[in-house]
């Protein structure tokens, strides 16, 4: 009798697993520091959030890199993309501003959102990955709720620490949720 179920998954699990983990620490340390920054665009501050998105280009490429045997990666490079154009555009609207800052963050938070849930709703046979695919719905509505911002008056970047934290948890949920070992038959 042969296996429904694919080793190569299962492979992915551990890099998957420690990956998500990195990335709830990095979340939750980014966040603090945003916090302790404020609303004002020092800096520190443009740094920190030229950071986040340019770190999950790299999440993004180490994830690609472990799970190709697992299946498809196209999500993955679409957030590549999209989180570099993020990176940029951050760095970009700083200039401006905290409202042109939030216009481009809440775009990066929707379109990654999507992606986001695309690919943990592909990756549903893997387990653990419901965290994923409602976090992604979250940051589709939290985008929104950033772009929104950028237009009301004294727009605020606090909420991106709150942003930024929330993903992380659900990165730590995830890596507890994924399974420990191979299904068996």
């Amino acid at each position: 009798m042969t296996s429904t179920v694919s080793a190569e998954p299962v492979g992915a699990v551990p890099a998957l697993r420690r990956l998500y983990v990195v990335r709830f620490v990095f979340a939750l340390a980014w966040a603090a520091l945003l916090w302790a920054q404020g609303s004002e665009l020092t800096v520190a501050a443009r740094l920190l959030l030229f950071l986040y998105p340019a770190f999950d280009v790299a999440a993004a490429v180490v994830d690609a890199r472990s799970a190709r045997a697992a299946g498809p990666v196209k999500g993955l490079y679409v957030n590549m993309a999209v989180s570099a154009l993020a990176a940029v555009g951050v760095a970009v609207a700083g200039a401006s501003g905290v409202a042109g800052v939030l216009g481009v963050w809440g775009a990066w938070a929707v379109v990654s959102g999507l992606v986001q849930l695309l690919v943990g709703v592909a990756r549903r046979p893997m387990g653990g990955q419901w965290a994923m695919i409602l976090s992604g719905g979250i940051s589709v509505l939290a985008g929104a709720s950033f772009i929104r911002s950028a237009t009301q008056d004294a727009p605020s970047l606090t909420a991106l620490a709150g942003y930024a934290t929330l993903g992380g948890i659900f990165f730590l949920f995830s890596a507890i949720r994924l399974p420990r070992s191979a299904p068996r038959n």
